[in-house]
């Protein structure tokens, strides 16, 4: 391949020289003879620092977002407008243009992401047809899974992993779409057949400063990344933001699809809630479908009304959805239960944000009070470090109003003191007048909350679901909290066998 040829479609503003080029970068250490090293600001660096080291290691020409980089001799040279933009289309010209030979369902929204990414994989699955999961929690390509280390990856690694796909015989993608991903336009470039609006609550705001930007990231799913507006929207109308972008997809041309509880296109009846599932009449503009999920909680009830309505843009069949709905049984980290035949349940769940608490928490309320015994909930959390101190509080008075009783401790505390983390939080624990512990060490947060389970009770430890480590000013250490449960558990004296679960909080 030629540069020019890799360079077809970026907003170049000047160009010299052609040279043959056989690979791309952007990470200088990952430079090759023969590469283009695209050099580009970041959030926190700036690329074009590392240009002459690129070229050192081989590199044959530069891409560079810098006005003030002169071209090095004997070096194919390249200005673009946008560095992420053009390594969008940098990335989709060597590999190929995969995102254009998949039919993609992007979802975004604040909760619920992982979980109907995880649905629509199941049914499209049940339609025997393959394809490629990027998300939260982990990537999915022919039968193999791996780590996620972002939701949305960079254009780079992800047309590299589209590309794979397509070798192995895809022909569809599931992608999570989170909102830093759009607002650094790391799917520019990147067309999607089928956009998923799942709802809109505070979060990231140490990121986006306002919900109204973060609203604004989340829409340029729905308005194109550089490439046609999707085909189908399927929207959530029972959130308020929903309900605006429904307009915004209507003008911009998207056939849209709305879902919500009584209203919507695609909408519940007869929803029954037990704690071996969720059973429910699920209708849609082509008649009702009886639906059985292992998943359970009126979360996952609007996290499979957003699948079936993608799934159903995507020409799956009624049999298709409800198959691929019933065959999903768990998802990591998401309402994930540990069983070690101990006399009270123990649940994992992703739950960082306090709407996500309030959705948890009501979903263990409903576990413990289907007996007509008095059971309690008890819920151990912690906030993240280096994000949005505001929401802090309103995480506390969540937890603190759905549980009988919450430990406070550490979730992943980055470059923060974990103990002014937790005085932000438990202000609102307070305010709610929930009993408490304060207990920083998040293994012993975990035992002291097994310690103070009676038969029938409920623990939650949320926050961190699936994660595998745990951040703080020293590094990040393994940490699992379900590995951590079972040991706990363990330790108090249960025999553990292979956690068996029912994904339940919107992920």
């Amino acid at each position: 391949m030629t540069f020019e040829q890799m360079l077809q479609g970026a907003e170049v503003l000047s160009l010299s020289g052609n040279a043959d080029v056989t690979g791309l970068a952007y990470d200088s250490r990952q430079v090759k003879p023969g590469y283009v090293f695209l050099a580009m600001r970041g959030e926190t660096s700036d690329g074009n620092r590392f240009i002459d080291r690129a070229i050192a290691a081989g590199a044959a020409a530069i891409v560079t977002d810098s006005a003030v980089e002169q071209p090095r001799p004997g070096i194919s040279w390249a200005r673009v407008a946008h560095g992420r933009r053009a390594l969008g289309r940098l990335s989709a010209n060597f590999y190929k243009r995969p995102a254009e030979r998949l039919a993609i369902t992007g979802i975004t929204g604040t909760n619920g992401k992982s979980t109907t990414a995880f649905l629509v994989e199941s049914i499209l699955s049940a339609a025997k047809r393959k394809s490629v999961l990027v998300g939260t929690i982990e990537y999915h390509v022919a039968g193999k899974i791996l780590p996620a280390p972002h939701t949305t990856p960079e254009s780079l690694e992800l047309n590299q992993f589209l590309a794979e796909g397509l070798g192995q015989g895809a022909t569809e993608a599931v992608m999570e779409v989170s909102s830093h991903a759009l607002a650094q336009q790391r799917v520019f470039a990147v067309p999607f057949d089928v956009a998923v609006f799942t709802n809109l609550t505070r979060d990231h705001l140490d990121y986006h400063h306002s919900m109204d930007s973060y609203f604004d990231a989340k829409r340029m799913l729905f308005e194109g990344c550089g490439t046609d507006t999707p085909r189908s929207a399927v929207i959530n109308t029972d959130d308020e933001y929903g309900q605006k972008l429904v307009q915004i997809s209507k003008k911009s041309g998207s056939r849209v699809s709305t879902y919500g509880w009584t209203n919507g296109d695609f909408r519940a009846k007869s929803v029954e809630i037990t704690a071996r599932g969720t059973r429910f009449d699920m209708i849609t503009p082509n008649g009702a479908i009886a639906l059985f999920s292992p998943l359970i909680g009126k979360v996952n009830v609007y996290n499979i009304l957003a699948a079936a309505g993608a799934a159903m843009a995507r020409g799956c069949s009624h049999e298709d959805i409800a198959n691929g709905v019933a065959s999903l049984i768990r998802v990591p980290g998401r309402f994930e239960r540990v069983d070690c035949g101990q006399p009270f349940t123990v649940v994992v769940d992703y739950a960082h944000t306090d709407d996500a608490l309030r959705n948890l928490t009501a979903l263990a309320r409903e576990f413990v009070t289907q007996a007509n015994h008095k059971r309690r909930v008890l819920t151990v959390f912690g906030c993240g470090g280096d994000r949005d101190r505001a929401k802090r509080p309103l995480m506390g008075e969540a937890a603190g109003k759905g549980s009988d009783f919450v430990v406070l401790t550490s979730d992943n505390p980055r470059s923060e003191d974990p103990l002014a983390i937790m005085n932000d939080a438990v202000v609102g624990i307070q305010r709610s007048g929930t009993k408490y512990a304060m207990e920083p060490d998040r293994r012993a947060a975990i035992a002291l909350a097994v310690r103070e389970a009676a038969p029938g009770d409920i623990v939650l430890i949320a926050g961190k679901g699936h994660e595998k480590v745990q951040v703080s000013r020293e590094g990040s250490v393994p940490f699992d909290d379900v590995n951590v449960a079972r040991e706990v558990l363990a330790t108090a004296g249960y025999e553990c066998q292979a956690a068996t679960a029912g994904a339940g909080q919107q992920g």
